[in-house]
């Protein structure tokens, strides 16, 4: 009976110890995550790859592993890389032209401070994903897909040559985002391979000495969730550190979306999970799934400094201040003209530009101003929950361009996206009239398109629109007089959130946002006389529900 007590109490003090969350821990899009801790400040790190969109690279700050604050961009100005438009591969522009696969490595003495981060030392290292390391005598080194490895001058961005050849995986497709680790003599490599898709996984090799030989885990893949049932897919491209107390844990990649992987709007996001590494031993990264137990984390806290935003927290913004800031957590769709959205007392006002939310994309008639790559008149804030609730005012739109839009969508990419807006129409007799215009685009069929006449008691008067999840498969987009909110209350349409998962935007997940322009009328990159202005307030995001398993929602 003693020993059985015993037992218990150790059972009990384990059970104490442990933790429980709830994955993603960075809900909606945040693929790739790359995290550190750093133990002065006793402050997790985490960033994530931004893609296609401005300002880039997310700098998210946690004490607890579970609160994360955004609290700069890395790439927050355009003159830190002029002319880009996506993935650095090549691009010019203010005087500097750059060619081939570009690497850019930026530095800081305070990520809590945005302007701090400075222009980019460029290197060529021909691959992507890019990852550094310090080895024990100070040099630095970059670790690239295939998986390959060069020493790296941090002031010169010159890289030596020829690259080393490490490891190049377990035989699955694109061997990428290394990650290395010095750990009891070994060097640890920690990549992705199998594709981003239902094949993604983590493998793993080690070796004596950084050039390698490497030897492979014969129980690779690390981790993975391909050929399951599991809710969470394409788990995979991780990153592993430490907490306070030692303990390793690691955060990758996942989708929500199940095995049958059709419906995942928010794309690749990022969760958390313990890892076990012991003393010349493989480490043991625990199975990614919604709930999860592991290491007693750091109390919960919100001890973080500087500007930014909780990424669970709700968005209640007003617009009502002349200059104030955008709100960090709100993105473009590459980099905005100069001016084309700012803040003022009658709300955030965006001038239109010339290309839709699409883009006129006609191969046989190309017109770069039109496409949607220059200054789409587009802001967004990621989708972070399974069901939620999103609504923001249109005030003093009064257009009288045929033509002029402003609306609300949920943005994919330009070839997937669903939109309700407010569109002066031309109609049958010569005249103009406002309408409600609910459309989708998507590489498979949607809802058709409807053009509703806007109520002759709605005109001149602020309209409401609202996108909400009446279940977590589908988007409502509906409108209302601001000033009577629920009897006033129209629905336009409803949209499957399979029309904004994957298909031409793996990499990408919805945000949630306004747009304004004059769908072709002007020239060049202008609307015709400058085009009929939209202003927005009180803009507003509640989550109200995340699915943690098929069917399961907390």
């Amino acid at each position: 009976m003693k020993l059985l007590a015993f037992l218990a109490c150790i059972v009990q003090t384990c059970l104490a110890a442990n933790s429980t969350f709830i994955n993603p821990v960075l809900p909606g899009w945040h693929s790739d995550p790359s995290c550190i801790y750093h133990s002065a400040s006793a402050t997790f790190f985490c960033a994530t790859s931004t893609f296609i969109t401005f300002p880039g690279i997310p700098i998210y700050a946690s004490k607890d592993l579970i609160n994360w604050k955004l609290i700069s961009h890395v790439w927050n100005r355009e003159s830190q890389l002029p002319g880009v438009v996506c993935e650095y591969i090549s691009g010019g522009g203010g005087g500097q032209t750059l060619t081939g696969l570009v690497g850019v490595l930026f530095r800081t003495t305070d990520p809590f401070d945005e302007p701090e981060w400075s222009d980019p030392v460029v290197f060529y290292p021909g691959k992507i994903d890019p990852d550094l390391f310090w080895d024990d005598d100070g040099k630095l080194y970059v670790a690239t897909q295939s998986v390959i490895l060069q020493e790296l001058d941090l002031a010169t961005g010159e890289l030596s040559q020829p690259p080393i050849p490490l490891w190049n995986g377990t035989g699955g497709v694109w061997p990428e985002g290394p990650h290395l680790y010095r750990k009891d003599g070994w060097y640890y490599l920690l990549i992705a391979e199998g594709g981003t898709a239902l094949n993604h996984a983590i493998t793993i090799s080690r070796s004596r000495n950084l050039k390698g030989p490497y030897e492979a885990y014969r129980g690779n893949p690390i981790l993975t969730n391909r050929k399951t049932q599991e809710y969470f897919q394409t788990v995979g491209h991780g990153d592993l550190f430490q907490d306070a107390k030692g303990n390793w844990w690691g955060m990758c990649l996942a989708t929500r979306g199940g095995p049958e992987w059709k419906t995942y709007p928010m794309g690749r996001e990022a969760v958390l999970f313990p890892v076990t590494w012991e003393k010349d031993a493989w480490p043991v990264l625990q199975p990614v799934r919604g709930r999860m137990s592991g290491w007693e984390r750091p109390p919960p806290s919100r001890q973080i400094p500087g500007h930014g935003l909780w990424s669970r927290d709700p968005d209640v913004y007003n617009f009502t201040t002349a200059g104030e800031p955008i709100p960090r957590n709100l993105v473009y769709w590459r980099v905005p003209r100069p001016g084309a959205i700012t803040t003022t007392a009658k709300g955030l006002q965006m001038i239109p530009s010339r290309n839709n939310v699409t883009g006129q994309m006609l191969p046989n008639k190309p017109t770069p101003e039109l496409s949607g790559q220059r200054g789409m008149a587009f802001t967004g804030r990621r989708q972070t929950d399974t069901l939620f609730a999103f609504s923001v005012d249109l005030v003093g739109f009064r257009p009288t361009t045929t033509g002029s839009e402003a609306g609300v969508t949920v943005f994919l990419t330009q070839l997937n996206h669903v939109d309700l807006g407010v569109v002066l129409l031309a109609g049958t007799n010569g005249s103009a009239a406002l309408s409600f215009r609910f459309r989708t685009e998507a590489t498979i069929p949607g809802p058709p398109q409807a053009a509703i006449p806007v109520p002759t008691a709605w005109k001149g008067e602020t309209i409401r629109f609202q996108v909400s999840t009446p279940n977590a498969t589908h988007y409502e987009l509906s409108a209302s007089l601001a000033s009577d909110p629920t009897a006033s209350k129209m629905i336009f349409g409803t949209a499957w959130a399979g029309l904004v998962s994957g298909a031409t935007g793996p990499f990408t997940g919805v945000l949630l946002g306004v747009y304004a322009t004059c769908n072709g009328a002007g020239s060049g990159e202008e609307c015709l006389n400058g085009g009929d202005k939209a202003y927005w307030q009180r803009w507003r995001y509640a989550g109200e529900g995340q699915e943690v398993a098929m069917g399961v929602v907390v």
